[in-house]
């Protein structure tokens, strides 16, 4: 969606006018019939609420749209602005108008504020019908651009910040959406080097042959089964500090997930093509970093394979060395994720030595049982780490919740001939999955490990997506890197 900003003088051909209403503040020289329509529709201006009426203007007739703001200086102002432009994209996308104004005059919107309105707007207008052949004339999206009077010196500015966010997640949401024979370790990595080009990132891949000589046998291990070969995609932003350690983010990719040999139950095996999330979100924030020249180096590391059952496939009770040199019993080939996850964390480490190492991964169905599609889980080896996480999902609306690690918890991953074993018993599913990523972060390096398994897909809209791919981590992981790493 584009945006366009208008100079105060300049005048504009939407037929449909958009007012942001603080509460109980309507804006001054509306129409007698607006107001009253308003106060008979119990319209406040509250966060979310909508108000519409038809008024004749120049000649001809207008569609006016009061959309609530809530109270300036609210603790939740900012989200209130995305939910108000988001609910307006969600109501006119298909209104069959190309273009809608947002009118601010007078209303002293600071330029962050602007921002957030259009952020909600063009984040909420995403959608994925590239299958879609028969889709009826009043359900096909119309609206291309919003044009924005009155707005706050500074605004053009920052929105090209936030514009470089909304790019960063419409990535994210378009890798997790498209189907597997479509999305796959080998086209994963084209569909970003052909979004990357030209950005300032420097892509590198490795593949079967290097991966072996490095000694990946966990990951290599989920691959055995797939026609399609794996791929490890490292993507570098040098914005920061020359010889400054990066930040390392580490992508769970499985590009599709049957559970191997452990097959899974048929119904829903579907939503499987988003098991990539977590490699998802990786390049998304990195795009979003280059977009915007974040002064800060950041890596990223996406482990992309898929878990297919065939005749070579990984047998639950084979045992493979993983990068690190430790032993993994397999005990279930649908727990792959941490496989794939385990040597590319290694390979993080040995490569890059970063100063910090997020993680994230649609890892377990258990954490969806304990959280619903509300938080992230979040484990973590250092608490100064996790309290900037944590704070950084409150600002950007991408929340996260800590769970524990402890030696109890280690203790149930322990094998009777190899090092570990791939699956704990069937209860804290998701902390054993955990306390199996911490055996691979070498001692006193800051690691946290996100399990987004109930965040990066919705079967309902929600306030800034439709249904489908939300695009959940991309802010997280921006703002964590806009608050701790940029001065």
């Amino acid at each position: 969606m584009e945006i366009r900003f208008l100079e105060d003088t300049t005048s504009s051909e939407a037929r449909i006018v958009v007012y942001l209403v603080n509460q109980n503040a309507l804006p001054p020289g509306l129409e007698p019939v607006l107001v009253e329509g308003a106060a008979m529709s119990r319209f406040a201006g509250k966060a979310g609420q909508l108000f519409e009426g038809f008024v004749e203007r120049g000649g001809k007739v207008v569609r006016v749209v009061l959309a609530g703001i809530g109270t300036p200086g609210a603790e939740d102002r900012q989200f209130a602005l995305e939910q108000a432009g988001a609910a307006l994209s969600a109501r006119y996308l298909a209104s069959g108008e190309a273009e809608i104004l947002f009118d601010l005059t007078g209303l002293c919107l600071s330029a962050d504020e602007t921002s957030a309105a259009l952020l909600g707007a063009r984040l909420r207008a995403w959608r994925h019908d590239a299958y879609r052949t028969k889709l009826a004339d009043d359900k096909k999206p119309s609206l291309k651009s919003i044009a924005v009077k009155g707005a706050a010196a500074g605004s053009d500015a920052g929105w090209q910040i936030e514009t470089a966010l909304a790019e960063g997640v419409e990535l994210t949401r378009l890798l997790v959406a498209e189907p597997a024979n479509t999305i796959y370790p080998e086209s994963f990595v084209a569909r970003c080097e052909a979004v990357m080009h030209g950005t300032g990132l420097s892509l590198r891949v490795l593949h079967p042959d290097e991966m072996r000589r490095l000694g990946m046998g966990a990951l290599l291990g989920v691959a055995q089964g797939s026609a399609r070969e794996p791929r490890v995609l490292v993507i570098e932003w040098q914005g920061g500090a020359k010889g400054e350690r990066p930040l390392a983010l580490v992508g769970k990719g499985v590009t599709f997930d049957t559970g191997g040999i452990s097959i899974k139950p048929a119904a829903g095996m579907e939503d499987m093509k988003w098991d990539m999330g977590g490699a998802g979100v990786v390049a998304g924030t990195m795009l979003t970093l280059a977009r915007r020249d974040a002064k800060a180096n950041v890596v990223g590391l996406c482990g992309l394979v898929e878990n297919m059952p065939d005749g070579n496939a990984q047998r639950p009770g084979d045992v493979v060395t993983s990068m690190s040199g430790q032993t993994i019993e397999v005990i279930n080939t649908d727990a792959e994720g941490r496989l794939v996850l385990c040597d590319v964390l290694t390979f993080a480490q040995r490569e890059f030595n970063p100063s910090t190492i997020i993680d994230l991964a649609t890892l377990t169905g258990a954490m969806i049982v304990s959280l619903g599609h509300e938080y992230g889980g979040m484990f973590a080896n250092d608490d100064a780490l996790a309290a900037k996480i944590d704070k950084a999902g409150k600002s950007s609306g991408d929340k996260v919740w800590r769970f524990p690690l402890g030696k109890a918890y280690d203790k149930l991953i322990d094998s009777p001939i190899a090092d570990m074993k791939n699956m704990g018993a069937r209860y804290g599913g998701s902390i054993t999955a955990a306390q199996f990523l911490q055996r691979f972060i070498e001692d006193g390096r800051p690691w946290a490990h996100l399990d987004i398994a109930g965040m990066v897909w919705a079967d309902k809209p929600g306030a800034t997506w439709d249904k489908g791919a939300t695009g959940y981590g991309v802010r997280l992981i921006d703002m964590f890197v806009r608050e701790n790493l940029e001065g």
